[in-house]
């Protein structure tokens, strides 16, 4: 598989402790800045049409807005019901104060 690392946001522009969501190549990507480093996932809920930006980012989970179900922000896997299926995850590497994703590696 080819590493295809692209560039998708500055550190400085995702809030602390918060979940942006982004468009790249097409995709719409849900960036998480915590303590542990900066994670990404698609941004659309695997449950419902709704986006995971606009829920709630709490001790590595994302929470649906639609019907708070909670995905795991490092793997994508789903954590409680009304969930039954996970979410795709990028790689992520910084370089200097870029993010950049692998999208190719999902």
């Amino acid at each position: 598989m080819q590493d295809n690392w692209i560039t998708v946001a500055n550190i400085a522009d995702l809030a602390e402790d918060d979940v942006t969501g982004v468009e790249v190549n097409g995709l719409d990507i849900a960036l998480y800045h915590t303590e542990d480093g900066i994670f990404a996932s698609a941004n659309l809920c695997s449950h419902g049409n709704a986006r995971l930006s606009d829920g709630f980012l709490e001790d590595g989970e994302i929470e649906c807005p639609l019907h708070q179900g909670r995905f795991c922000i490092k793997t994508g896997k789903a954590l409680c019901s009304p969930l039954t299926e996970g979410v795709p995850v990028y790689p992520v590497r910084i370089e200097g104060e870029q993010v950049l994703l692998n999208l190719s590696a999902s």
